[in-house]
This record gives C-alpha cells, structure tokens and sequence, in this order.
C-alpha cells in the first residue's frame, strides 16, 4: 500500500454537491459488515480459481505458470486499522500497523491461493509494502497459512523523504514486466485496485471490491 484514503462513489459533476461523506462512510461499514463484501469476494475467488485450474490443466511442457496477488486487501485484510483510524491514511500508524502481523486472511482469495499452489502453478505476492517491511510481512502471510508463495516482491526503501516515486502502478507493471522477462507466463493477476492489474503482462485480471481506499 502507498497511499490510503477513503473513496466511494463516483466523480461528481461540476457545480453539484457531492454525496454526503458520513453517509458515505456509513454505506461502506454497511457493505462489509452486513455480509455483501465477503460474498463479492467469494464469487471473484471462485472465478479466479476456476480459471487457474483450467489454465494449469492445459499446461504445455516447459511453461513457469505463475499467478500474480495483491496483498493488502486482496490476501490479508486490514479493516480494523482501517476502522481505528476512520478510513484515513497516517504514515506511523499504518506502517506500525504492518509491524505488528496482525492482518488477517481473506478466506476465499487464501483458497484461491492454495488452489494455485496445489496445480503447480507459481505464486507471486507483488505488493506495494516497503523492503524493510519483508520480514514481518512473510510472517503475517505464514501466521496466516499462506506461507507456499515462490515469491515476495515489494517496493524499494524510500531513500530520502522528498523523493519522488513512481506511482503504484508503473512499479508493478514494471514488475511483471521483469517477470515475463524471466520465463513467467502470468495466468491470472489478482488484486483490490485497478492499479494493482493495469499495464497488462497477465492473461487475465481479477479485480476485487475495495470501497475503503484507493490506490493509484
């Protein structure tokens, strides 16, 4: 995650008041705690799954079949820090949140997981989470049962506070980019942010909800 803000919605003509945020807000703690959220991703989950497996069936000889995921919102769920700090982004609490593994699994993206491992096909977790943060990330993942992924891929350290970066998206289109480059054949890129799937280098996209926060 590079940047968190609350987001929901959509663009507001000009001149027009936009849409009430604490109703906003409200619609959103709704959507996840009454259910609808975890069905959305179920159903997502299950489409993701169902193609890798195909796609690992149909397998030609020599092919590095790998899978793509996201891991904030996508693998691991964030909503408490999310709640706790009213769908605002502060950089210490976030990263101080990250320190301490508490994130959990999102049940049917960790199936879709461990249906990719058990077809042989290669799971890579690309996140926008720092270097320094690799350690406690891979124990989050394993504490969570996710501990077969090939690869963890995540951004370089800043190396200096005023630095200017690429955006979400140029690093992990870049990033599979490399991946291709490598040998891998990306079957599926899963993700909560279109910045997670734009730029291509994947035979298919799954996109997942995200009304918390967006990403560019």
């Amino acid at each position: 995650m590079v940047a968190l803000g609350f987001a929901a919605g959509c663009a507001v003509p000009a001149g027009r008041e936009p849409e009430n945020l604490g109703r906003n807000k409200a619609a959103v703690i709704g959507y996840q705690q009454s259910g609808d959220y975890a069905r959305d991703l179920e159903k997502i989950s299950a489409r993701a799954t169902a193609w890798i497996e195909r796609r690992a069936a149909r397998r030609i000889d020599g092919e590095r079949l790998a899978v793509i995921f996201d891991l904030d919102e996508t693998l691991l769920s964030n909503w408490p820090h999310i709640l706790e700090d009213d769908f605002s982004y502060i950089s210490p609490r976030w990263h101080a949140w990250v320190g301490q593994a508490k994130a959990t699994a999102i049940t049917p993206v960790r199936e879709t997981f461990r249906a990719s491992v058990r077809a042989g096909v290669a799971v890579i977790v690309l996140t926008g989470r720092r270097e320094y943060e690799r350690a406690v990330t891979g124990r989050n993942l394993r504490q969570e049962e996710m501990a077969g992924f090939t690869r963890l891929v995540l951004r370089p350290d800043k190396r200096a506070a005023d630095e200017v970066e690429e955006t979400n998206a140029v690093f992990k289109t870049a990033m599979r980019k490399a991946l291709v480059a490598e040998g891998w054949t990306i079957v599926a890129n899963i993700g909560d942010q279109d910045s997670d799937l734009s730029g291509g280098y994947a035979e298919r996209t799954f996109k997942l909800p995200n009304p918390f926060y967006l990403t560019e």
